[in-house]
């Protein structure tokens, strides 16, 4: 059974069949989350509990002999498990960014080929995509094409089995290749140089690629990149994952802020009570985080529908539909990230300073959401819900 907190926010039955093993999973991370958090690294037991799960192969299809579920059940996993661990949850997430990626860009021998070893091998994805990265350049070859440069914020690669990998061809947006090779093809380094404040465990620092091979096949494609609207939905799944990973961090923080307040806080002598939960000014405070924190899970399962939505309609899919449904994930997450970072941060005005101790590593929370909202400034996810109001303007597919 989930912990009766979480039942408001996130309860097992939108889990469906999978209900017991994501519970199972996050469990398995909560209970060694902080202490791994101090020690930063690759997290190699956890990630193998994640494989060992079957929970990787919850976005691959089931003629691909995956698990076939839903967007709403998958990014709502990735909320579940970020409440215990942001950093798991973020690879977690990650994983079905690319088996995405797959099913949006590759030629259909190739989603056979890539989601059914997926599912076979039980593959782990890492993420070479960084598109604001253009230090990596690509030169055509009498077998395919060569790789040469660096990636950074390449979460998940250390140890993984497959690289998605994007490289920019030209000025335009859109105008990228996508490449999944293995973790291992010769000339490919994953560098252990992730050392940021927050999710320390997402292993997203930097790849170098010095003379790496690829053939022709390896290109994802055709649709490709920048085939439909359909294309650019692989975007709003990774706006989708950050809004769970502030969710989640939100949820983590209040509940052990509740319970440290109920268990192991000492009133203020000004209070003029004997318990800290019957302090007035505390109630006030965390009276105050519920609604702010209940609107931002409303907002984002709201957008996780209209996102499954999108995704159901296929091909059909039109660029007003598509500039819809990235307006209501911009608002949800924006609200997710301002909510949660506030939460994060004000819940040490509840438990007072010795809950600011290494040992509990409550201050995780705040640094991990910290880190994530600034992957891009939530002032221009504001300024695209700004522009729509005033102009009628659509958010750029690729922003």
């Amino acid at each position: 059974m989930d912990e009766p907190f979480l039942d408001e926010w996130v309860p097992a039955h939108q889990f469906g069949e999978h209900a017991a093993e994501v519970i199972r999973v996050a469990n398995a991370l909560k209970s060694s989350a902080a202490q791994r958090d101090r020690d930063g690294g690759t997290a190699w037991h956890e990630r193998e509990v994640l494989r060992n799960s079957g929970l990787l192969a919850l976005a691959v299809p089931r003629d691909f002999g995956g698990l076939g579920a839903d967007w709403p059940l998958i990014l709502r996993a990735v909320r579940r498990l970020a409440v215990e661990d942001s950093s798991l949850a973020h690879l977690f997430g990650f994983q079905h960014l690319q088996v995405a990626s797959i099913r949006l860009f590759a030629s259909p021998e190739q989603q056979a080929h890539y989601l059914g070893s997926t599912t076979e091998h039980r593959w782990f994805w890492g993420n070479a995509v960084n598109a604001r990265d253009t230090r990596l350049t690509v030169t055509r070859t009498s077998t395919g094409f060569e790789l040469n440069g660096i990636k950074s914020f390449c979460s998940g690669a250390q140890g993984s089995d497959m690289l998605n990998i994007s490289v920019t061809l030209g000025d335009a947006p859109g105008d990228r290749l996508f490449v999944a090779i293995p973790t291992q093809r010769a000339g490919i380094t994953v560098n252990d140089d992730w050392d940021n404040i927050g999710q320390r465990q997402t292993d997203s620092g930097t790849i170098t690629f010095d003379r790496v091979a690829v053939s022709a096949s390896e290109v994802l494609g055709p649709p490709g990149v920048a085939s439909s609207p359909r294309a650019t939905l692989r975007n709003l799944i990774g706006q989708l994952i950050l809004t769970e990973i502030y969710l989640g961090n939100a949820l983590g923080a209040l509940r052990d802020a509740v319970a440290y307040v109920r268990e192991r806080a000492r009133p203020w002598a000004m209070a003029g009570v004997a318990a800290a939960s019957d302090d007035a000014l505390l109630q006030l405070r965390t009276g105050g985080m519920w609604p702010r924190l209940k609107a931002a899970v409303l907002l984002a399962d709201d957008a996780l529908v209209e996102f499954e939505r999108a995704w159901q309609t296929g091909l059909d899919l039109s660029a007003q539909a598509r500039g819809e449904v990235a307006l209501r994930i911009s608002a949800a997450r924006l609200h997710a990230g301002r909510t949660a970072l506030d939460i994060t941060a004000d819940i040490f005005e509840l438990m007072g300073a010795s809950a600011t101790t290494r040992r509990d590593g409550f201050d995780r929370y705040w640094r991990n959401v910290r880190v994530h909202t600034l992957h891009d400034p939530l002032d221009y996810r504001q300024k695209a819900l700004g522009q729509w109001l005033l102009t009628g303007q659509l958010p750029d597919p690729y922003g």
